[in-house]
């Protein structure tokens, strides 16, 4: 009995090891073709969050960017409220914004 059950656990671990492999090899596989592929590129993002800012415990002012232009948003618990549309977004983006 012991010699059966000694094959099995050895059966098992070899094939838990080859599963494994089989999953690294694919993931390896994926992320060299994965942003090259049209599927599964990346695509540019419209939207960001250009910078928050707390006004009291409730509510939060917050600076949307979509494409080139950026709006001013207040957000509470129960509502949105947006104070100003279509400001025109800065030329440099190196510049540091904060959080």
């Amino acid at each position: 009995m012991d010699i059966i059950e000694t094959q099995q656990l050895l059966r098992f671990f070899a094939a838990l090891v080859f599963v494994i492999a089989l999953m690294g090899g694919l993931a390896l596989l994926m992320r060299r073709i994965g942003s090259n592929h049209p599927l599964t590129a990346p695509h540019k993002r419209r939207l960001k969050i250009v910078e928050t800012l707390p006004v009291d415990a409730r509510r939060r002012l917050v600076l949307l960017k979509r494409d080139n232009k950026e709006h001013l948003v207040i957000l509470g618990p129960n509502s949105e409220t947006v104070i100003e549309r279509n400001i025109e977004s800065e030329k440099n983006e190196d510049a540091p914004h904060g959080s």
